[in-house]
């Protein structure tokens, strides 16, 4: 009795395999829906939150939608919906001056999500909403910090391969209750791995 079930069991595993290794050929390998997406990008704009002079006469301002920024997220491909995109990062993003005894800055921690359609092959649209947290500006000892509430606010996009200009509208607000703009216009630079 006990070899029976023995045969009977190594007859039903090599009968699963069998069938399992003959599904695994005929199958198409599909592409993953979920992307790992790396971004960076390079933005102007916005109003000046504070004005550096130098000792040989010049000044330099740092704006509040100025600064060059990293992020790491996810793109999102839904079955069926070939040509609608999720894409999802949280990043840092950074500015400081040319000042070489002080370390001035303005850092934000940038959270995007945004909708986008693919238009053609390598041609993608984009709207949805950026997040600003943790806004922060550091003038190192030579003048006050400033600390500023999170803000959000609508982001566009335009994109051919992995460059695109993006712009983005948006309200910073200081400890006094002072507003300023942080209207963004800039370049982004985009991957997905992998990237098929």
């Amino acid at each position: 009795m006990k070899n029976t079930f023995k045969l009977y069991f190594l007859f039903l595993f090599l009968f699963v395999s069998n069938i399992l290794e003959a599904q695994q050929t005929t199958l198409k390998p599909t592409a993953s829906p979920v992307r790992l997406l790396i971004e960076a990008a390079l933005e102007l704009g916005g109003d000046e939150v504070a004005e550096v002079y130098f000792t040989n006469g010049n000044t330099q301002s740092v704006k509040a939608g100025q600064g060059g920024s990293l992020a790491v997220g996810a793109q999102f491909q839904f079955p069926g919906l070939d040509k609608f995109l999720l894409r999802s990062t949280l990043g840092i993003k950074y500015v400081t001056t040319e000042a070489d005894n002080v370390h001035i800055r303005l850092t934000r921690i940038p959270v995007h999500l945004s909708a986008n359609w693919m238009v053609a092959k390598k041609l993608r649209i984009g709207a949805g909403v950026a997040t600003h947290r943790s806004i922060r500006f550091k003038a190192d000892g030579i003048g006050d910090d400033i600390k500023f509430d999170g803000a959000t606010g609508p982001m566009f996009e335009i994109a051919y391969g992995g460059v695109g200009l993006r712009y983005t509208i948006m309200k910073y607000k200081d400890e006094a209750n002072y507003t300023y703009s942080a209207n963004a216009i800039g370049l982004s630079f985009s991957l997905t791995v992998p990237n098929n």
